[in-house]
């Protein structure tokens, strides 16, 4: 996430919740990944965490009832100005409710009714107070007002009770943070269908033929495309963890079921995506249709085992040498109509001499709008975190230097922006 958000302003807000603690995670990411950050705590939050702690982590001074000054922008006005985005978290429930009736009792929300954009904010509460009527009809009011709200967790909370209310992971609030800040309008409301993992062909109920492909890939380009707003479906046969709550996700194995889920998302792609009720908006919600992308990362076995044994296949049945017959498998890509859709292939070579060639051959033959060609060496192998790849579609030819994965992959959106 180095450098995702550089230079990013982002404002968090503490109210006082045992979650607390996991703010100070939520502002490291945000510093890792760039952004500046300042902290404005209510009273109640000090009770948990001093403000020294804040200011050690954010490296800006806490802004909070002893610390206000009108000599400098360390107020609520100010405060409220300089932020690109306000990310409330953790957020009582008492927050929440006051924010939805717009009462600034506090400093906290005091700055919160000077600021005049979306606002992240990530609930904290006891079960029955965050399921409480009034606080679910709030919820409700703050994302008609076009809020974003970061859903909490199912687990066992603070008091003991089991149930809804505990504060999102960090890394799920830094995503829909980013989020917001990232966006634009060419991908934002946009359907993608990103495919990732080597397919696994099944020998016998114990064994299967595969590669190496990692899937970091596919992870990367459907992190990357959520972040510019798109609506991701990401079918994948590898890890798909760390990822987006809101990212869609179909784990899958052989090349046919992938194919089939590939058409099933497209189908639905194609629908197009509903806007959210905006309460400035005297029309109904309208369809958004976008014309959908296929990212087709997956590396797909050119071979599948003719027949596959039922069981496990026994050694003593097999003798000293066991030979697979194999036959050519489905080509995904190929099979897939161009029909109100765009089509992005990637491929990977291992002869740097014939790679580009094999590329925009490919290009041309399984009619593609582009092709991301990853050259396989020893500084650029299969599950590092780190890519190098050469941008191909039919007017030119762009390479992407060695980068993080993420990197990589929001510079090759970049290229496709029209």
């Amino acid at each position: 996430m180095d450098g995702l958000l550089t230079d990013k302003k982002i404002v968090v807000g503490i109210t006082g919740s045992i979650a607390i603690y996991k703010s100070l995670e939520l502002i490291r990411l945000f510093i890792k990944s760039g952004a500046k950050v300042r902290v404005i705590m209510s009273e109640s939050a000090k009770e948990f965490i001093t403000p020294l702690t804040f200011e050690a982590i954010s490296q800006n001074i806490v802004l909070h009832k002893e610390s206000e000054s009108w000599a400098n922008d360390n107020n609520h006005i100010g405060l409220a100005k300089w932020a690109n985005i306000f990310v409330i978290a953790p957020a009582t429930a008492n927050t929440i409710n006051k924010i939805g009736a717009g009462i600034a009792d506090n400093l906290l929300l005091e700055t919160i009714l000077a600021y005049d954009k979306t606002l992240i904010i990530a609930p904290s509460a006891n079960t029955k107070m965050y399921l409480n009527p009034n606080t679910t009809a709030t919820l409700k009011k703050l994302k008609v007002f076009g809020h974003t709200i970061v859903e909490p967790q199912k687990k066992l909370l603070a008091c003991n009770d089991e149930g809804i209310g505990a504060m999102a992971e960090p890394l799920e609030i830094f995503y829909q943070s980013a989020r917001e800040l990232l966006k634009n309008d060419y991908w934002h409301n946009r359907r993608v269908v990103v495919s990732g993992g080597g397919t696994i062909e099944k020998i016998d109920d114990i064994r299967y033929i595969s590669n190496f492909s990692s899937g970091k890939m596919a992870n990367a380009v459907a992190l990357a495309l959520y972040l510019k707003g798109c609506d991701v479906c990401l079918i994948s046969t590898k890890n798909m963890s760390n990822l987006p709550n809101d990212i869609y996700k179909i784990e899958t194995q052989s090349t046919k079921d992938m194919f089939l889920y590939i058409q099933k998302s497209i189908e639905v792609a194609k629908k197009g995506v509903m806007t959210k009720i905006d309460i400035n908006d005297t029309e109904a919600p309208k369809i958004i249709k976008k014309k959908p992308y296929l990212f087709m990362v997956a590396a797909v076995s050119d071979f599948i085992p003719k027949n596959v044994k039922q069981g496990k296949i026994k050694k003593e049945e097999i003798g000293e040498t066991f030979t697979l017959e194999l036959r050519k498998n489905i080509d995904i890509l190929s099979n897939i109509s161009n029909d109100g859709i765009f089509k992005i292939g990637f491929k990977a070579e291992t002869d740097e001499k014939s790679a580009m060639e094999n590329a925009k051959k490919i290009l041309i033959k399984k009619n593609l709008d582009a092709v991301c060609l990853n050259i396989i060496s020893k500084d650029n192998d299969f599950g590092t975190d780190f890519n190098e790849i050469h941008f191909i579609d039919k007017n030119y030819t762009q390479t992407i230097k060695k980068d993080t994965k993420l990197n990589v992959a929001l510079n090759i959106l970049n290229f496709l922006e029209i």
